[in-house]
């Protein structure tokens, strides 16, 4: 196989969707493979509106929904997840947690980290308050909209 051979499949698979391609001829093996392009998964999510029993407070970007809750004793706002992952308390294994209940926050607060793609993600607190719950353990799995924390404002 000569250059030209060689030049001419990777502009042919550059201009295809495929994505990896191996030859082997007379003992000579080529390998071509193309990278596909990663988009982080927070800027692709836009959160929906969902009618539920409580009152929408707060609609914060598309990466975190917020809503308070108008019945009962427990009152509060409630921070979902915004992309499923996995949850951090902490900046490091063995580091003291971000937060604890009890905690005052103020906006612009870290609350905790959300691993996703080997991308972490800093979840931010969106009002002044004190952390009164926390709904999910270190290292835990989270889904997408799944509650994790209730501040008090």
């Amino acid at each position: 196989m000569d250059y030209k051979e060689i030049e001419h499949l990777m502009k042919v698979m550059n201009e295809s969707q495929l994505t990896e391609l191996e030859i082997e001829k007379e003992g000579f093996v080529l390998k071509i493979k193309k990278e596909k392009e990663i988009v982080p998964i927070a800027s692709r999510i836009e959160t929906p509106i969902i009618e539920r029993p409580v009152e929408i407070q707060n609609q914060i970007s598309t990466d975190i929904k917020v809503e308070k809750e108008v019945s009962g004793e427990k009152e509060g706002i409630i921070v979902y997840s915004p992309i499923v992952g996995t949850f951090y308390s902490a900046p490091a294994p063995g580091a003291e947690p971000f937060v604890k209940v009890g905690d005052k926050v103020k906006k612009g607060d870290v609350l905790c980290i959300i691993e996703a793609m080997k991308i972490m993600n800093e979840i931010e607190a969106e009002s002044d308050g004190e952390i009164v719950e926390i709904f999910v353990k270190n290292e835990e799995m989270v889904e997408y909209n799944q509650p994790l924390f209730r501040i008090k404002a």
